[in-house]
């Protein structure tokens, strides 16, 4: 994991394929990393945000953008391709009013980026090698819980399941957006975070407000404790009968990657094939 250098989070970009460039300060340095066709495709059809690259924001909150307002956002998603895309769409910090000052692409690699940038607001994906977006969450509780400069996060996940909503917004994140939303909506949304604001993709409200009516927790399931935030996805997807190509395609994974996931969820599990995996997640309400 690269090293962080200064209070202002710059630091050199890793080498790795799936590694964060982390540390990205300032405008002029986000602008000229995210330029050309390849981001420009990637803030299409990877990223999911929609609002086409150069055009005007029209959100309220992107209009104070234009005049003179900022806000510093970290991007947090395991998936460089991504980070990329976003970067494209949201980090042009005249027009947006959004400066994204660090990436990170896993857990560790967030918590120590976090720390070093202070940034106001953090994109996290739920889904993250090293414990998912909940364990960020928690080691950088105090960070949040700072009254002079607190540190608020915004999940932005390819993920619309209940488990994944409560459990980021149990440990603390503001609001919770998919990744289908237009790039207006997004910075919009950082900005309502950053302003202290709940935000929610439409659904995705119910689920929060269905559990926080009850006064009874949920239940523990143990077996779906033992998966991952990943596996818990592809077992979904799977019991859904989604193919292994299909779902490597929804995921922005490898076939290779989904048959590694699906064997593991097998096993903790403790089921033979896929066909009583779905049943398992029948029985649960998974699907």
């Amino acid at each position: 994991m690269s090293d962080v250098n200064g209070p202002t989070g710059q630091t050199p970009a890793s080498n790795g394929p799936e590694d964060a460039a982390v540390g990205t300060a300032g405008a002029g340095a986000g602008a000229e990393a995210t330029t050309g066709s390849a981001a420009g495709s990637a803030a299409e059809s990877v990223a999911g945000v929609g609002a086409p690259t150069g055009a005007t924001a029209v959100g309220p909150h992107a209009t104070a953008a234009a005049g003179g307002r900022r806000v510093r956002v970290v991007l947090v998603d395991d998936h460089r391709m991504f980070r990329t895309g976003v970067q494209a769409e949201i980090g042009e910090t005249e027009r947006t009013g959004v400066e994204v000052v660090g990436e990170a692409a896993d857990v560790d690699q967030a918590v120590t980026v976090i720390t070093a940038t202070r940034p106001e607001v953090v994109l996290l994906d739920v889904h993250l090698p090293g414990g998912g977006g909940v364990e960020v969450l928690r080691r950088c509780a105090p960070l949040m819980a700072d009254a002079r400069q607190p540190v608020r996060f915004l999940a932005l996940s390819v993920s619309d399941a209940a488990e994944d909503v409560i459990g980021v917004i149990r440990g603390g994140a503001r609001g919770y957006v998919t990744k289908t939303i237009t790039g207006t909506d997004l910075v919009d949304s950082i900005f309502r975070v950053q302003d202290g604001d709940a935000v929610f993709s439409p659904r995705l409200a119910g689920f929060v407000l269905d559990a926080f009516a009850s006064t009874d927790a949920p239940p523990v399931d143990e077996d779906l404790d033992r998966l991952t935030q990943r596996e818990r996805e592809v077992l979904r997807l799977i019991a859904r009968g989604y193919a292994y190509k299909e779902i490597a395609k929804q995921l922005f994974i490898s076939v290779k990657t989904v048959e590694s996931h699906v064997s593991a969820v097998l096993r903790k599990l403790q089921l033979s094939n896929r066909h009583e995996l779905t049943r398992w997640a029948t029985a649960r309400r998974l699907v």
